[in-house]
């Protein structure tokens, strides 16, 4: 005979798609899927920012000098950021292992 108590009703499940804790977000580093990483050449910069206003996951972050780099933490591969530069300065080139 199954015991009762083993159940979960359905009162005691997790509601979907809520964030229980603002800000958490930030724990979960979602670039380890991705199949390419943008590679930003400084050469071709002309410090516009457009990389970083598109970026979806904001996986584009600020460095040195007014350029910006990638946070592989969270960048997916999308290519949006290749996509927008208006100098070609960003190249997608395969995640290797």
């Amino acid at each position: 005979m199954a015991k009762i108590d083993a159940v979960m009703g359905w009162k005691k499940l997790d509601l979907g798609c809520v964030i229980r804790q603002p800000g958490s977000s930030r724990t979960f580093k979602t670039g380890d899927w991705r199949s390419q990483r943008p590679v930003v050449d400084r050469d071709k910069c002309i410090k516009c920012g457009l990389c970083w206003v598109y970026c979806p996951d904001l996986a584009m972050v600020p460095a040195e000098e007014g350029y910006y780099k990638v946070n592989l933490d969270y960048c997916k591969g999308c290519g949006i950021c290749a996509k927008e530069c208006p100098k070609d300065a960003i190249t997608m080139v395969l995640e290797e292992d």
